[in-house]
């Protein structure tokens, strides 16, 4: 089975918004995919997550679905999302000096791509 983990870093929206897409297209085709959220985009979990955002519900389908797999708990804090990450309940990566290594997936067969 093809595994792909998306690590998502830019705080753009219309590239999230491709992301969390791109998850869901995988996973309709049989792909194992996974998103990592790093950098700026921890800022999504409160943007997205609020219910009057108009992708709101995509992102709650993402989130439904288990296509998160963690966000950076370096970068969650120094963009002061910390708190707001682990009340999405989001797991926090930090298994490469605080930040999510991209060679652990590599090693388990995953396909990382960046956004």
């Amino acid at each position: 089975m093809q595994k792909t983990v998306l690590f998502a870093f830019r705080d753009d929206p219309m590239c999230f918004i491709h992301v969390l897409l791109t998850a869901l297209d995988m996973q309709a085709r049989g792909f194992e995919a996974g998103i990592v959220l790093e950098g700026e985009a921890t800022r999504f979990v409160t943007i997205l997550g609020a219910a009057q955002h108009p992708m709101h519900t995509l992102y709650m389908k993402v989130r439904g679905e288990g296509l998160f797999y963690g966000a950076c708990r370096a970068c969650s804090l120094k963009m002061g999302m910390l708190e707001q990450v682990k009340a999405a309940g989001l797991p926090l990566l930090d298994d490469m000096n605080g930040h999510p290594g991209m060679a652990g997936y590599m090693e388990r067969g995953y396909t990382v791509l960046t956004f």
